[in-house]
């Protein structure tokens, strides 16, 4: 038996829709919160993508309909924001305006509630649209994506709304811990341009640009993927000690600094590509790790899985990721997504 998650008894609304907000809000369910999301008459769009990506964002859930663009919907909404504690919103700005969704707009109705603006460039910049892509395109992640001779490229998962949304939530949890409401604007631009920390301190204090290194580390050497007999190998050597090993185990001299692999790149990469075609990545990987080198063969995410089948949870008939945080004494609810309107709908039909 477990006892409640940490964050059990703390309620939130979420208002929002495809992948930010409701993965930051399933994040806090997890971790035992009552998360009660206020779809719109037709629902989380997300719903219309799969029933499987709708419940990989909104496992544990609740769902109340409302139309919030009618007075009766903004009156119900008021009933819910006096006993809630957090509100977080993933709108456009205008929208977070117009339907009365910001702290100004609720406080008379809840002095201590937190509200979360979850946007894409900020509160105050407007509402140009902020798809994802489009913020990795915009804040330089694309720019460093790829290799150096070929076109910019973009991972293959939504980068910057999970990290906003991890972002977003840590946002609403300090302020509830702060005790005192108020209003929290994240943006999706801002969390990118957060996680470019280092080659954005390059920039600014050195005037050092960043540049594509397909997929290689600007500082530390040998750190990237390199091909193997079989498959490709990460590597990431970030000092000395996992050097030595390295060198050691696949017979390279030489390049004993980091300052020296550094000024050295393209040749200390010519040295262990060569080493390498010696062995598999996943031989390789066998070889390194009980030397406490850090490495991994590249692997397919059905190919992770299945060698990592405590990670796979499952909420009602959907098997998903489970949740991040593993908290001793809990193990959190995994209940089924919400059908729209299950816990409350007040639009009638749709």
């Amino acid at each position: 038996m477990t006892g409640a998650g940490p964050l059990a008894g703390l309620r939130v609304l979420e208002v929002g829709h495809i992948l930010a907000g409701p993965y930051a809000t399933m994040l806090l369910a997890d971790l035992g919160a009552q998360v009660t999301k206020v779809e719109p008459p037709g629902g989380d769009l997300s719903r219309r993508v799969s029933d499987a990506y709708f419940a990989s964002l909104n496992r544990s859930k609740r769902s109340v309909r409302l139309d919030l663009a009618t007075e009766e919907g903004r009156a119900r909404l008021h009933e819910l924001v006096r006993g809630a504690d957090a509100l977080l919103v993933n709108l456009k700005p205008s929208a977070i305006r117009r339907f009365g969704l910001t702290y100004a707009d609720l406080r008379p109705w809840n002095e201590r509630l937190v509200c979360v603006a979850l946007t894409g460039w900020g509160m105050d910049a407007g509402d140009d649209p902020a798809f994802d892509y489009v913020v990795q395109a915009a804040t330089g992640v694309a720019a460093l994506t790829g290799t150096p001779e070929g076109p910019p490229q973009l991972p293959g998962y939504s980068a910057a709304d999970n990290s906003a949304g991890f972002a977003a939530a840590l946002g609403l949890l300090a302020q509830v811990v702060s005790g005192r409401g108020g209003q929290i604007d994240v943006s999706l631009r801002d969390v990118m341009l957060s996680q470019l920390n280092y080659h954005a301190a390059a920039w600014l204090n050195d005037g050092t640009a960043p540049r594509r290194r397909g997929g290689a580390h600007a500082y530390y050497v040998p750190a990237q993927l390199f091909p193997a007999a079989e498959g490709h190998l990460a590597l990431f050597i970030t000092h000395d000690g996992f050097w030595r090993s390295l060198a050691n185990e696949i017979g390279v001299s030489g390049f004993d600094t980091m300052a020296e692999r550094a000024a050295c790149r393209e040749e200390v990469v010519a040295a262990v590509t060569k080493a390498l075609a010696a062995d598999t990545a996943l031989g390789w990987e066998a070889r390194l790790r009980p030397l406490g080198v850090p490495a991994a063969a590249v692997r397919t995410l059905p190919e992770a899985l299945a060698g990592l089948p405590g990670a796979v949870v499952r909420a009602g008939g959907h098997r998903l990721i489970g949740s991040p945080f593993k908290v001793d004494g809990c193990e959190p609810p995994y209940d089924p997504p919400p059908g729209l309107g299950e816990h409350g709908d007040f639009v009638g039909d749709a």
